[in-house]
């Protein structure tokens, strides 16, 4: 392999491990929160605190899910299409 395509070939395995970690988190989520909400229904149905967790775990997740994917709203991207949009309207 020539040093691009290692360069190319470690950048694609960060972005997978990246992935495995998301999903992973993802999976854990779903499972712990379904969890949380059983106990939480058993125990205290009157108390919604399971809630709380699953609102910023939920965040966090999002969070990470925008950073994974580059779906950066105003990002760079963003603003040169803005820039393209403003100068074509003149």
């Amino acid at each position: 392999m020539n040093n691009y395509d290692e360069t190319a070939y470690s950048e694609a395995k960060k972005k997978v491990e990246k992935l495995k970690k998301f999903y992973i988190n993802l999976i854990s989520y779903v499972l712990i929160n379904t969890g949380l909400f059983l106990i939480n229904f058993l125990t205290s149905p009157g108390n919604w605190w399971f809630l709380w967790i699953t609102t910023f775990w939920g965040i966090g997740l999002i969070i990470k899910y925008f950073k994974l994917f580059n779906l950066n709203l105003f990002g760079k991207k963003w603003e040169e299409e803005k820039i393209k949009e403003y100068m074509e309207k003149e």
